[in-house]
């Protein structure tokens, strides 16, 4: 049975597997069904996320070890919980060499080791590329031998058999490796890698063998009820990720599984064997339906206006994509060219296919179609490539070619640093849309585009995951849902943002209209916070600084920017009363986002505090420790009659969410369908509802408006007659015809159940 709702814990090494097990009561009485956790076998040393596995065998000492989860799956069957776990079939962390026992092998003993072909390494271009050494050409100088190891610095490396004498330069030159500068990572490495993180080497996971060792673990949870459902991370960093599925299934026919596969709007997934996504594409859809589609012109106003642009959307994405394609991921490029060594352009034609390559990427044959209008696009911007393209364009239609099957595994990579990474912190005309699997250009969605996506997850992917918030999300969803409320005050914010502009000047306005959606989005937030925040939006962005190239007068500038919201008085007071003035507004999105997300088709997963307000920014903002004992403590209120107010302890939320979740999981027969719901009035623009089969979900869109209008008014729904209980206030309504104001007195959100 898939899980009837999911609770995303990041366990990590100062939240491990025997604090996890501490909160297997309070999750049981939030309403979910099973625990998700971040990865758990052993990653590199340090590691806060678990993403860096390095011993595939065991779960991590750091988090506890074998005994810690078994502790804790005692812990979550004693409460009625099930478990899901995060794994990464994709990439091995190999930063630490000496952790990682098979990279260890394959760096001492080279193609001898019976690890050899575990990694996704080009041995004809001889000795592995280490791109560690410092940027200096007398680097090697600190090679020093040590325990019978090269070591340089605090980094640890083998020495083959009968190579160990002589000078630290003479044994290094004998190695199976090569250490090299750290700037060649991108252009010249010789093994896969995550995106482009050298520390994160990409295994060969097609491979029967490899599949089996890194799994071995995995599916000995399963098979012994420690796990009952697996989230596949990267899934297309694969080879071939059907076949992977199908291998897994196999493997675990009972689990429930879902992928992180990113769907741009209005892609479909190939009909793997598995129960759907991990929930960008309802991200999407959900937060859409709160902002208001009517007011993009006076964004695109304020954005003109703000840093003079007149670039597009879309060639702000090739420009960012093809940067990507051909530095970041030069080295991917340039093994992908070697296999066409006719063929002189190329890296070139290659390079521009990715950059004009429509979703993240194709799985042949599934998604040819993609691959065509790659290159009608493609060469609508370089028409001197189509004889290049055409030539290519043959075997990367074939899965059978080594060239298509790289190509596939590079279009991912290349849109995820194009876009994710780079164009959503320099495209910041309202940052509110700027989230994976979301084209920011989708300004909002109407209700009846919400409906008709939502009916087609309910007939084709009703097990898939629903999510709002995750560890990957570049804003929480209490801040996106804030944020959603300046499309409905377009000219307050206009008007606040450019005097703001030329009160604390930064040479680069488009980030510095990110910063400033940011700190009215996640406000109040301490200097510290902002200031790591605006940092690393700057390095993403890489317009005026970057994580390799950094600009320090500018990135002075920026500090000062995000000083002077804090040192100046009157700045300070206006920010945190324009914040306050959208704050009301926003609670009303975040919970009618929350209360639809989580009774929608799909299982609904809650990332971790999420349940009171969470006014986090992206990574690390949003893996800070959450204050469970709070949550504990307001949900035991709840449960002995108290109906909290709208304000800021977030307790409105925590009684949506505890409500909600046990609802379904208690009668699940209630979720079974979906229909919409519309609003009679002159407000029923402003009601968002659907009839899950005996479960009704009414929110409320678009408050501020609906405020001008002086409130619902006559509007009015229609049900079939039936008793209803109104499951957060615990009131019974009857009738064909109820008033939305009365069924909305107390909270914005309702959730209607048919009396018996």
């Amino acid at each position: 049975m898939p899980p009837s709702g999911t609770y995303r814990v990041q366990v990590r090494p100062d939240f491990g597997l025997k604090a996890t097990a501490e909160l297997a009561d309070y999750l049981a009485e939030l309403g979910v069904s099973h625990l998700y956790t971040a990865p758990l076998l052993t990653a590199t040393p340090g590691s806060e996320h678990g993403y860096d596995v390095v011993d595939h065998s065991a779960v991590s000492p750091a988090l506890g070890g074998a005994a810690a989860l078994s502790d804790l799956s005692n812990a979550l069957k004693n409460a009625g919980l099930g478990l899901v776990v995060d794994i990464v079939p994709n990439h091995a962390g190999v930063g630490v060499p000496h952790v990682n026992p098979t990279w260890w092998d394959v760096l001492r003993r080279g193609r001898e080791s019976e690890f050899a072909d575990f990694y996704d390494i080009d041995w004809s271009r001889g000795r592995i590329l280490l791109p560690t050494l410092a940027d200096s050409p007398d680097a090697l100088d600190d090679l020093r031998l040590e325990d019978g190891e090269l070591r340089y610095f605090d980094k640890r490396y083998p020495i083959a058999d009968g190579t160990g004498d002589g000078t630290p330069r003479e044994v290094h030159d004998r190695q199976h490796y090569e250490l090299v500068n750290w700037t060649r990572g991108d252009s010249e490495l010789n093994y896969r890698r995550f995106f482009s993180i050298v520390d994160l080497a990409g295994l060969r996971v097609e491979d029967p063998k490899v599949f089996d060792a890194t799994h071995a673990e995995i599916l000995r949870w399963v098979h012994e009820g420690i796990a009952q459902g697996l989230r596949v991370d990267h899934p297309d960093g694969l080879r071939d990720p059907g076949a992977y599925f199908e291998r897994l299934r196999a493997a675990a026919p009972e689990a429930w599984i879902v992928v992180e596969k990113i769907l741009e709007p209005g892609e479909e997934m190939p009909g793997w064997p598995v129960a759907g996504t991990t929930g960008y594409d309802a991200l999407a859809e959900v937060g859409g339906v709160f902002v208001d589609p009517g007011t993009e012109a006076f964004f695109d106003t304020l954005q003109h206006h703000l840093d003079g642009s007149v670039t597009s959307w879309q060639d702000l994405v090739h420009e960012t994509k093809y940067t990507a394609a051909t530095k970041l991921l030069g080295a991917e490029l340039a093994r992908m060219a070697r296999l066409v060594p006719e063929v002189e352009a190329a890296p070139r034609a290659l390079a521009e296919l990715a950059a004009c390559f429509p979703v993240y990427r194709s799985y042949l044959p599934y998604g040819s179609r993609q691959l065509a209008k790659a290159r009608a696009e493609a060469g609508r911007r370089r028409p001197q490539l189509i004889p290049v393209l055409d030539q290519l364009l043959g075997r990367l239609r074939n899965p059978d070619d080594e060239l298509a099957a790289r190509f596939q595994q590079y279009t991912g990579a290349v849109m995820a640093k194009g876009v994710e990474d780079t164009a959503f912190y320099r495209w910041t005309r309202f940052t509110a849309r700027n989230e994976v699997g979301n084209d920011p250009t989708d300004f909002g969605v109407a209700p009846d585009d919400f409906h008709e996506a939502t009916e087609e997850r309910r007939r084709h992917w009703p097990d898939a995951m629903t999510s709002l918030s995750t560890h990957d999300t570049k804003r929480s969803e209490d801040v996106r849902a804030r944020l959603a409320v300046l499309s409905e005050v377009p000219g307050d914010w206009t008007e606040v943002v450019r005097r703001w502009v030329r009160i604390a000047p930064l040479p680069d306005p488009a980030l510095a209209h990110l910063v400033w959606q940011a700190a009215v989005g996640a406000w109040p937030l301490s200097r510290e916070r902002l200031q790591a925040y605006a940092l690393k939006a700057a390095k993403e962005a890489a317009a005026s600084t970057s994580w390799t190239q950094p600009d320090e007068a500018f990135e002075t500038a920026l500090r000062e920017m995000v000083d002077r919201i804090y040192d100046d008085p009157a700045l300070h007071r206006e920010v945190a009363d324009f914040a306050a003035s959208i704050t009301p507004p926003g609670w009303i999105n975040s919970l009618g986002q929350k209360a639809v997300q989580l009774t929608m088709p799909g299982v609904p997963d809650v990332y971790q505090g999420s349940e009171l307000w969470d006014f986090s920014l992206v990574d690390p903002d949003n893996r800070r420790p959450v204050d469970f004992a709070a949550r504990r403590e307001l949900l035991t209120r709840i449960d002995d009659g108290w109906l909290p107010p709208v304000d800021e302890t977030g307790a409105a939320k925590l009684l949506v969410t505890s409500r909600a979740l046990r609802l379904r999981r208690q009668r699940p027969e209630l979720f079974a369908g979906y229909r919409p719901l519309y609003a009679e009035g002159r407000c029923g623009e402003h009601l968002l509802g659907f009839d899950r089969g005996g479960a009704v979900t009414i929110a409320t869109r678009l408050p501020v408006g609906l405020s001008r209008h002086g409130g619902w008014g006559d509007t009015e729904v229609s049900l079939d007659g039936h008793s209803w209980t109104e499951v957060f206030t615990n009131t019974s309504y009857g009738g064909n015809r109820l008033s939305v104001a009365e069924l909305l007195r107390t909270y914005p959100v309702a959730l209607l159940v048919k009396e018996k």
